[in-house]
């Protein structure tokens, strides 16, 4: 395919088509997708969450700056909340990383949640395939920053970064949601403010005191690390990607960034297995209003919907 080809030798227009055909659930973009998946897996895929206002996107947007200092080529991944009137992701992340829109080592999408939890888009691992694909070395993921559902980032970073900032007792809300189990590094953004230190020393703390390693951790003895920041100056952001170097680098010397690839695959791939049964089942029992017949049986209680499911798996040879 033309637009595969393309694709594969960077060209940016050629990837935001196909991610726009992804998001957009266009058919041919399976196809492409298959061919390109060959091609992945190069990236180091950096997963940056917290809560809203913490200062994300100006953080990722430090981090990609310090990247190109280096050299290094970057896509960025930023998930929005999605408009409730276009349905489209609210582009504020764009707004943010003008200065580097016409850099051609950098390549930044926009998606919206379209009602996805988990802090990512339904479509985000196929973007940072497309991505990945084109040559970008580092690729940024920005979540949502929806709160207490920003863990299904590590199902596709290899290194988290939790950004928390001073004075707004987020670091309490990050051990109750259970964000500190899936940090690699630990960032108190907003470092200039009264309490940032305070802040450090409880994640510190938290995380002396917390259990061991989450088993999607499991198999190295990485010790997460709090960082401090300032990222409307880009104070503490060189300190903050050479940490993140130290982590890739240990996991590659312990197999792990390959042993995360896998379980990102086997996601990917549940995930897909899951969609694409659902519309295939649906498609074949819809017929002649069959489905709107069986949920009004439910709705009316002169059926329950455990029923229903087994009705629709019997009809269909399941």
């Amino acid at each position: 395919m033309e637009l595969v080809e393309k694709i594969l030798k960077g060209d940016v227009r050629a990837a935001a088509r196909l991610m726009t055909m992804v998001e957009n659930g266009d058919a041919e973009a399976r196809a492409a997708l298959k061919s390109l998946y060959p091609h992945t897996g190069s990236a180091h895929i950096i997963g940056i969450t917290g809560p809203p206002g913490s200062g994300k996107s100006t953080l990722a947007d430090r981090l990609t700056e310090e990247l190109r200092k280096r050299d290094r080529t970057v896509g960025i991944v930023a998930v929005d909340p999605t408009s409730p009137f276009t349905g489209g992701a609210i582009l504020a992340d764009r707004i943010r990383m003008q200065s580097h829109s016409l850099d051609p080592g950098v390549f930044i999408r926009s998606m919206a949640t379209r009602g996805h939890l988990g802090g990512l888009a339904r479509a985000t691992n196929e973007i940072v395939d497309v991505m990945d694909a084109a040559g970008k070395e580092v690729i940024l993921i920005e979540t949502v920053g929806v709160g207490q559902d920003e863990v299904e980032v590590v199902g596709t970073a290899h290194t988290c970064v939790v950004v928390s900032v001073p004075g707004l007792g987020d670091e309490v809300q990050t051990f109750k949601a259970g964000v500190l189990e899936i940090g690699d590094l630990f960032v108190v953004n907003k470092a200039d403010r009264e309490g940032a230190s305070r802040t450090a020393t409880e994640l510190e703390m938290m995380l002396q005191m917390a259990p061991g390693p989450a088993p999607a951790k499991a198999g190295g003895d990485w010790s997460p690390k709090v960082l401090k920041t300032v990222a409307t100056t880009g104070e503490g952001v060189a300190s903050l990607l050479d940490a993140i170097f130290d982590h890739r680098a240990f996991m590659d010397g312990r197999d792990l960034r390959r042993k995360k690839g896998r379980e990102r695959s086997e996601r990917a791939f549940v995930a897909l297995l899951q969609e694409t049964l659902t519309a295939r089942v649906l498609e074949r029992f819809d017929q002649n209003g069959r489905m709107k017949e069986l949920i009004a049986r439910v709705a009316d209680r002169a059926l329950d919907p455990y029923t229903a499911v087994e009705e629709v798996l019997a009809r269909i040879g399941l």
